[in-house]
C-alpha cells in the first residue's frame, strides 16, 4: 500500500475507537482561549499531591482560561497542605477542599492502585456546591497541552457526561455481559469527564450505586469505570479520544491502522489537548515505554513562576 509522507498540512482523520468510524474529516487545532473561569474536579488523597501539582501546572500553562476553581474531594488533607497549594498558584487557581466521610463508600472494592477516592467522582454532583452547573473531572496522571475551552463548553445535548472510550466495538458485548448492563454502550474511561451537574443531581442515586456495587463487586475490574458505564453509559456523549484522552496505547493503536496516515508528536502537539498516562505505563517510572512522556517532562521542567515551583524529582506513586 503506497503511503503519503506525513506532514502537518495533512491532518489524519479522527477515529471513533469504539466503532472504527471517522469522527470527522479533519481536526482543527484547539487554539481558542477564554478570559473566563473554569471549574475543575479532582478526587485524591495526599499520596498523589506531587502528580496533582504537575497536572495543575499544566492546566495553568495551557488550559486556555484566565482563572480556575479547583474542587478537591478528599478525606485526608490537612490545613498545612491546603495552605501550601494556595501559595503556589495564587491568583491563578482557587482551591476548594471538600472533605468526604470515608464511611460514604464503606464496603466498596479498593486497593493500593484503586483507593476509595476513585468513587468520589460518582458522588461529586451531590457533594459539590449547588450553584455549579458544569465541572471537568481529571485524573492527576493527565497533562494538558492545549486549551480546554472547546471541551469544557461542549453542549451536553441532554447527556449526563462528556467522556471518551478506550475500547473497541468487539469488547462492548463482553462488557455488557460482565456488567449486566441493560444496553450495549461504549465502555467509558473515567479519567477525563465533563459533568452536567444539574442533570446528575436529579438522577444520581448513591443508594443505586451502592446496590449495584454490592451485587456486582466480584465482577468489577476497574471499579469506578465499571459502575459509571453500567449505570450511566447510555447518557455519555462521546468526545474525540485522540484529542481529549490520548494515551501511548491509543496512539500506538491508531498508528498501527494503515488505512490512514500516522499521527506523530508534531501532530499531537498541535491537535491533542489531554495526555493521559493511564494504566501502569507512567513516564515517571524507570520502565516507561512510550513517546508521550515528553509532555510530562516539559511540565516538571517548567521554570518557577509558570504556575507553582519546579518539580526537581519525578514522583514514584501510582495514580487513581
Amino acid at each position: 500500500m503506497k503511503r503519503k509522507k506525513y506532514g502537518l498540512r495533512k491532518v489524519p482523520e479522527m477515529v471513533d475507537l469504539e466503532h472504527g468510524q471517522p469522527l470527522r474529516q479533519t481536526a482543527q487545532p484547539p487554539q481558542r482561549e477564554s478570559t473566563g473561569s473554569m471549574n475543575l474536579l479532582f478526587c485524591i488523597n495526599r499520596k498523589f499531591i506531587t502528580l496533582f501539582v504537575s497536572c495543575i501546572r499544566s492546566i495553568v500553562r495551557s488550559g486556555g482560561y484566565a482563572h480556575y476553581d479547583a474542587y478537591i474531594l478528599h478525606s485526608d488533607f490537612d490545613q498545612r497542605g491546603i495552605d501550601a497549594l494556595g501559595q503556589d498558584f495564587r491568583g491563578q487557581v482557587d482551591f476548594h477542599f471538600i472533605r468526604v466521610p470515608e464511611t460514604l463508600f464503606e464496603g466498596f472494592p479498593e486497593s493500593d492502585r484503586y483507593p476509595k477516592q476513585i468513587y468520589y467522582r460518582l458522588a461529586a454532583p451531590l457533594l459539590l456546591p449547588k450553584d455549579l452547573d458544569r465541572i471537568l473531572y481529571l485524573d492527576v496522571d493527565t497533562v494538558i497541552i492545549n486549551p480546554l475551552t472547546e471541551l469544557y463548553e461542549t453542549d451536553f445535548a441532554g447527556n449526563f457526561y462528556v467522556g471518551c472510550t478506550h475500547t473497541r466495538e468487539f469488547l462492548t458485548k463482553i462488557n455488557q455481559a460482565r456488567l449486566k448492563s441493560e444496553k450495549a454502550v461504549s465502555y467509558i474511561n473515567t479519567g477525563v469527564l465533563l459533568l452536567n451537574l444539574p442533570a446528575l443531581r436529579e438522577n444520581v442515586s448513591l443508594a443505586e450505586i451502592r446496590a449495584y456495587t454490592q451485587e456486582r463487586k466480584h465482577a468489577l475490574l476497574l471499579p469506578d469505570q465499571d459502575i459509571l458505564t453500567a449505570l450511566y453509559g447510555d447518557k455519555v456523549k462521546l468526545a474525540d479520544t485522540m484529542r481529549y484522552n490520548l494515551s501511548d496505547r491509543i496512539l500506538a493503536f491508531y498508528n498501527a491502522d494503515r488505512s490512514h496516515e500516522k499521527a506523530d508528536l508534531a501532530w499531537v502537539r498541535a491537535h491533542s489537548v489531554v495526555i493521559h498516562y493511564c494504566g501502569k505505563n507512567k513516564p515517571w517510572h524507570d520502565d516507561y515505554i512510550g513517546v508521550l512522556g515528553v509532555f510530562y517532562q516539559e511540565i516538571i521542567q517548567t521554570p518557577a513562576g509558570s504556575g507553582g515551583k519546579r518539580c526537581e524529582q519525578p514522583p514514584n506513586q501510582e495514580t487513581p
